[in-house]
């Protein structure tokens, strides 16, 4: 009808709706669900149970996997995740992403380039995403320790991920999942191979964690350090734009 609100996909009135949760977290979500239970109806635990029930929909509620809007501009890199831009430093990306890994393709040059880190609260969304659309040209994982990520030494000592994405026009951009001191266990959704759309979800990290951008060479980010951004939709940069905007640096 004329008029009638709808909401992005075109469907009945625009309101908010609870987000899904990813099949990953519902096992234990139910298995929280499950032992509060048991305390409260088979033992009458009430001072384990109740805590145990606040635990699980904690659970459901860090495994929430909501809709994004994904900015469609070539040129638009997006933050593969949800939480604040911790760092914003000039360094050459992991090896991992640089070396010859014997498929033919190279990997990222042996230069400076702009690194954006975010840090993940675990009250965040940790489903990551797609900075941009390509194809999957790397998915390196890399055992280590648990030690804070919003250390500047979690690059490089943290359990990580490194993935690597190509576009149609050579362009290379890599990312790096690291976990954290809760985070145990980064799970990937894609392989190498694999074809994604920008804002595609590409794996996620359990309980709190951090995701290094590897922007390409020539271009600077959009975002400030202290700065909240949303996975999918906040704009970390435009490929080829530079010019630092006020505050990138503090």
């Amino acid at each position: 009808m004329p008029g009638e609100i709808l909401d992005n996909k075109g469907r009945g009135d625009a309101a908010w709706q609870w987000p899904a949760i990813h099949p990953e977290g519902r096992k234990f979500g139910l298995i929280a669900v499950a032992a509060s239970l048991f305390f409260l109806l088979a033992l009458d635990w009430e001072i384990i149970g109740w805590p145990l029930l606040l635990l699980s929909l904690g659970v459901f509620a860090f495994f929430r996997d909501p809709e994004r809007v994904v900015p469609q501009g070539e040129a638009a890199i997006v933050s593969p995740a949800d939480g604040m831009v911790t760092m914003i430093a000039e360094v050459e990306p992991p090896l991992e992403l640089q070396i010859d890994d014997g498929s033919g393709i190279p990997g990222l040059p042996r230069a400076p380039v702009t690194r954006v880190s975010i840090f993940m609260s675990v009250f965040d969304v940790h489903i990551n995403r797609a900075p941009l659309g390509g194809t999957v040209r790397r998915v390196v994982y890399i055992p280590g320790r648990f030690i804070s990520a919003e250390l500047d030494k979690a690059s490089e000592e943290n359990e990580r991920q490194h993935v690597l994405i190509e576009r149609g026009d050579g362009l290379k951009l890599g990312f790096t999942q690291i976990a954290g001191l809760v985070a145990r266990r980064i799970v990937p959704f894609v392989k190498p191979g694999d074809i994604v759309a920008k804002g595609q979800r590409v794996g996620l990290i359990r309980f709190g964690s951090r995701v290094d951008v590897y922007l390409p060479a020539g271009t600077d980010p959009r975002v400030m350090i202290g700065q909240t951004v949303i996975a999918g939709e906040t704009v970390l940069a435009e490929i080829g734009q530079t010019g630092l905007i006020e505050g990138i640096t503090h």
